[in-house]
């Protein structure tokens, strides 16, 4: 007599999941065949062999007639590995050894190996989180997952170490595994405390760039620093994320889903608290920064940088094709990856920092003495970097060399934690400005609210309209350059920026050539 199983599954489209019912048909006459249907992948497709083999290892039965998996619905591409677990849950159903009723609302991610244990795979936490959206809170994922599954609230997560464990605790006639625990009886281990941050103070001079930097962290902008090797680019650049707030609650699981999916989470770390940082080598590809794969589609670094940082050191070595791949990005605080059979969209709303040298020996600053660079050696290393995404950038800021050091048991400047003090009043101020518009940062607002908030008169007495006569700013430059000034009288706790304020913020768009 034919009886068909049911379970559920989730597949990721981007961070957005989708429920999956999970269908088999055991049907005892007829030649022995497993076919899988749904559109699944390779990997999916291949799940036929690892469940037939883990469900014998496990001491199960596996039926000897002809059995039909279908993922539904049809429509939804299925990827991956993690469909193993709820195909094999569906088969003991269907085969009535375990009730039907213990696995028809049990979401089940895991991959299968051939001895019957139970791996983990990537996404959990945001498969996770569609489930409890989907009021389905009942989920098994692999034991090495659990801390993962526990990030979310309001879900009854399961973590299993292999098969026979996940079929005795649905009602299995076996005895009862060795390992077979549950999460209300696993012991509670508190989160990994998170390394400190590095400090500000740890900077001897470049008190511009220092505090280009603190304007960068309240307002939301992006920085290009550029100065001979050695003065403290990277220093600056790995230091912007302690000057930025927490992540709130919200952002905090929309981060951490992001590195779940991309397979690079510390579940036992918890949620990811802090703003990330990424610096990828310059050797890097298009996909390895705005992410892609031929199956399943995976974060790159700049979604990976969402809600923190992405330094480009060296920028001008990278390639100018990855480096337009920024342009969109930039803008939408999005990306968007298309394939013949997908499309995935990943947030992407960061800090870009760019780090460049003046010219490839690295020694072309001020009178440049000891370059041996020539002109057009010069020009070609600078127009590695589109004008483009140049124009997309906030300021422009030199890192001078250090002419002295500071006197010995000083420090060096400001700590991080002071000026992360004012980043966040300032902060507050741009949130309660912005409350109800759709944006809270003023890298957000769009030109035309700063501009009327100005005025015509204010503005033509800035010299904003003489720059966009002579050709020096774009309109994108002169929205951007209120932005940054705005930011400037935040930080200084007036209500609009002066003059000085937004011929300030000009000369940080002039950029030395």
């Amino acid at each position: 007599m034919s009886q068909i199983g049911r379970t559920l599954g989730v597949t990721l489209s981007g961070l957005e999941g989708h429920i999956i019912d999970v269908e088999v048909l055991s049907q005892p006459a007829g030649l022995p065949a497993f076919a899988l249907v749904g559109l699944p992948d390779v990997a999916v497709g291949e799940s036929r062999d690892r469940v037939r083999a883990a469900t014998v290892s496990a001491g199960l039965r596996f039926p000897r007639g002809r059995v039909t998996a279908n993922l539904s619905p049809a429509y939804l591409p299925k990827a991956g590995t993690s469909f193993d677990l709820g195909i094999a849950v569906a088969v003991l159903s269907a085969t009535g050894q375990i009730p039907p009723e213990s696995a028809r609302d049990l979401v089940c991610l895991g991959e299968l190996s051939l001895d019957g244990r139970v791996r983990p795979v990537r996404g959990v936490l945001p498969a996770v989180v569609a489930a409890v959206a989907a009021d389905r809170r009942r989920v098994v994922v692999p034991a090495a997952s659990l801390p993962e599954a526990r990030l979310v609230k309001g879900a009854d997560a399961i973590g299993v170490e292999s098969l026979d464990e996940l079929a005795w605790l649905l009602g299995a006639a076996i005895a009862q595994p060795a390992q077979s625990r549950r999460l209300s009886e696993a012991a509670s281990r508190p989160p990994l405390p998170n390394p400190p941050c590095p400090d500000l103070a740890d900077v001897v001079g470049q008190v511009s760039a220092r505090y280009a930097l603190e304007v960068a962290a309240a307002g939301g902008h992006h920085l290009m620093m550029q100065g001979p090797p050695g003065n403290g680019k990277t220093m600056l650049a790995s230091r912007l994320p302690g000057l930025l707030p927490p992540l709130t609650e919200t952002e905090s699981i929309e981060v951490t889903a992001l590195h779940s999916v991309a397979g690079t989470l510390d579940a036992s770390a918890g949620l990811i608290r802090r703003p990330p940082f990424q610096d990828p080598h310059h050797t890097a590809t298009p996909a390895a920064l705005v992410g892609g794969g031929s199956g399943v589609l995976r974060p790159g670094a700049i979604s990976l940088a969402h809600r923190g940082v992405l330094f480009l050191d060296e920028c001008p070595e990278f390639s100018p094709r990855v480096l337009q791949t920024l342009r969109q990005p930039l803008e939408r605080g999005e990306v968007v990856i298309q394939r013949a059979r997908a499309t995935a969209r990943f947030p992407a709303r960061f800090h870009l920092v760019l780090a460049a040298n003046p010219c490839p020996c690295g020694q072309g600053f001020g009178r440049g003495e000891k370059c041996s660079c020539t002109s057009m050696a010069k020009r070609n290393y600078q127009g590695r970097i589109s004008g483009p995404l140049l124009d997309r950038l906030d300021m422009w800021v030199s890192v001078e060399p250090v002419a002295s050091l500071p006197p010995s048991g000083e420090p060096a400047g400001e700590s991080s934690a002071k000026v992360a003090a004012r980043v966040a009043q300032a902060r507050e101020i741009q949130r309660h400005r912005f409350q109800g518009l759709g944006w809270s940062l003023n890298c957000e607002a769009p030109g035309q609210w700063l501009r009327s908030r100005l005025g015509t008169r204010r503005l033509s007495q800035s010299g904003l309209n003489r720059a966009l006569q002579l050709g020096q700013l774009s309109l994108r430059g002169v929205d951007r350059v209120l932005r940054v000034a705005w930011t400037m009288a935040d930080l200084a706790g007036r209500e609009t920026p002066r003059a000085s304020e937004i011929d300030t913020a000009m000369a940080l768009r002039r950029r030395e050539t």
